[in-house]
């Protein structure tokens, strides 16, 4: 059964009728009202999805049929071989990642992984990492950096797992050994915010010389629910939460944290996954070959720069 998010529900149900008449219309003379119902239908989905609340944006982000890193890699790349284990301690399938080749060339990809099912998300736990992830990723970077191979990081987590298993494990210190190193790594890194961006928890993946972010994606220090949790003491307040969040795409390009915002299919990645590849196969060609052209120690002095312009204010 599909999942149908509250604000799509009047667009299901004209893509119901339209389907029903469709199938009536070789049997009746109704091909007209048929093509009129479809532009109808055209414009009403242009409209809901041109004005969507921030989040409603989240709620997209969040959906279950929306592409997964696994889903890209698959989809976009060839001969991927997967690399697992920090080797410290163990493996942490919610963080994935292995070699692959892109139009040919090999890179290093990384990324969260959530599952479709409850059985696969208790096995990835929902996405959100463990110590061992981040530093098997650490593994991946310094192995990319040894080849001279680009690195790919695809975010899509909720959060870092806050446990206490994982403190106890060392989640900070992985993290933040994630973020120095990253930002001094000497090989091209390109981010891309595919669907959640839950605080440090895709920070630690996402020290990048580009980051990009899905139109229907969030990136942001907290999550909408746990912003309101803090402020107004409930989960009430999560839609005004998310507005004054400002974390879709548009709103953080335009303060300089996200350098390219990604178009989707309308209605979202999950909508159309095939056109979804598409676009994410040009965009990645056109940012790696740009990349590729920089030499690896500008490219460093450029990534630190990019990260210390970040935060500073001025009236």
């Amino acid at each position: 059964m599909r999942y149908v998010l509250d604000f799509e529900k009047p667009l299901i149900e004209l893509e119901q009728k339209v389907a029903e008449l469709r199938a009536l219309s070789d049997q009746l003379e109704i091909a007209s009202e048929v093509a009129k119902l479809e532009q109808q239908l055209e414009q009403l989905r242009r409209h809901v999805y041109a004005n969507l609340t921030r989040w409603q944006r989240v709620q997209i982000a969040r959906h279950p049929e929306r592409p997964s890193t696994l889903d890209y890699v698959q989809n976009v790349f060839t001969d991927f071989v997967e690399l697992h284990g920090d080797r410290c301690g163990g493996d942490d399938p919610a963080l994935i990642g292995g070699l692959a080749r892109f139009e040919g060339k090999t890179l290093v990809v990384v990324g969260h992984q959530k599952g479709r099912t409850t059985q696969e998300n208790l096995r990835r736990n929902f996405g959100m990492p463990n110590p061992e992830g981040y530093r098997k990723a650490l593994r991946l970077f310094r192995l990319a950096e040894k080849f001279r191979k680009p690195v790919v990081s695809f975010l899509d987590t909720p959060g870092a797992f806050p446990g206490i298993e994982a403190e106890e494990r060392g989640q900070a210190e992985a993290i933040a050994r994630n973020l120095f190193e990253m930002a001094r790594l000497r090989t091209p890194i390109l981010v891309v915010v595919i669907g959640e961006g839950g605080s440090g928890g895709a920070l630690g993946i996402g020290v990048g010389d580009r980051v990009l972010m899905l139109q229907y994606a969030w990136y942001s220090v907290i999550a909408p629910e746990s912003c309101s949790s803090i402020l107004w003491r409930s989960w009430d307040f999560k839609e005004q939460a998310a507005e004054e969040l400002e974390l879709c795409a548009e709103d953080l390009v335009r303060l300089g944290v996200v350098d390219r915002l990604v178009p989707e299919p309308v209605g979202g990645a999950h909508r159309d996954p095939a056109q979804m590849y598409e676009i994410m196969r040009a965009v990645l060609r056109e940012e790696l070959e740009e990349l590729a052209r920089v030499p690896v120690e500008e490219l460093v002095q450029r990534r630190r720069q990019k990260f210390y312009r970040m935060g500073v204010w001025a009236e």
